[in-house]
């Protein structure tokens, strides 16, 4: 209360949402805007990034900058949970075989090393543990944790589901590759809002970003 007597009454809480949806649209529209900026200034991305030191460095301090967490938390019910992940993780490796053939998406982005080189093995180690740990940890927190959690304040679950699953493909700064991440966006949010936790779809990001790095270098 303040020395006059006049009591001045708290923000209201839409308000304070508002700003704050306001703010995540923002990160995700300049995180967007320079993906693209940067694929478009710099060319074809070079297929040994998973190679160099500098990628792992750059995606630390990337994904490092401070995000909120929201729904960071395990799901009530774990074996119906564990069921939809699974159900999402057949679906996103559904639609990206079958996307994968009319659209090269894995040689846009140009993660995945042509061949195997043994004696960069360890940049490569590090990097993939950013891809297949640290990047779907941050991503989801940021995409179906945080941006979710705030357009359900304002819409119904499926226009936010539908919002954040295009600004996660957005926010890759691919053209090839757009479809086949909004649909793994749309998928996770899908599961987030079914099991009201970003975990289960950290673990079906985590398993899918393994599976393709461990096959593509095999294969």
């Amino acid at each position: 209360m303040p020395s006059d007597g006049v009591i001045v009454a708290p923000e209201a809480p839409a308000v304070r949402q508002a700003g704050r949806l306001a703010a995540w649209f923002a990160l995700v529209g300049a995180l967007a805007a320079i993906s693209y900026a940067g694929r478009l200034a710099g060319g074809k991305t070079p297929d040994d990034v998973l190679y160099l030191w500098s990628t792992f460095v750059g995606a630390l301090v990337a994904h490092g900058l401070d995000r909120r967490l929201l729904a960071l938390r395990v799901p009530t019910e774990r074996w119906r949970a564990a069921r939809r992940a699974l159900l999402a993780l057949a679906v996103i490796v559904a639609a990206t075989a079958v996307l994968s053939q009319f659209l090269d998406a894995g040689d846009e982005q140009g993660l995945v090393p042509k061949s195997w080189d043994s004696s960069r093995a360890v940049p490569f180690l590090a990097n993939a543990a950013v891809v297949t740990l640290v990047a779907p940890f941050v991503e989801e927190l940021l995409f179906r944790g945080l941006g979710f959690g705030l357009l359900t304040q304002f819409v119904m679950p499926v226009p936010a589901i539908l919002v954040t699953g295009v600004a996660f493909g957005l926010d890759h700064g691919l053209v090839l590759g757009l479809p086949v991440l909004t649909i793994f966006g749309i998928t996770l949010g899908w599961l987030r809002w079914k099991t009201e936790s970003v975990v289960p779809g950290m673990v079906v990001h985590c398993l899918f970003n393994a599976a393709a790095l461990a096959a593509a270098v095999a294969l």
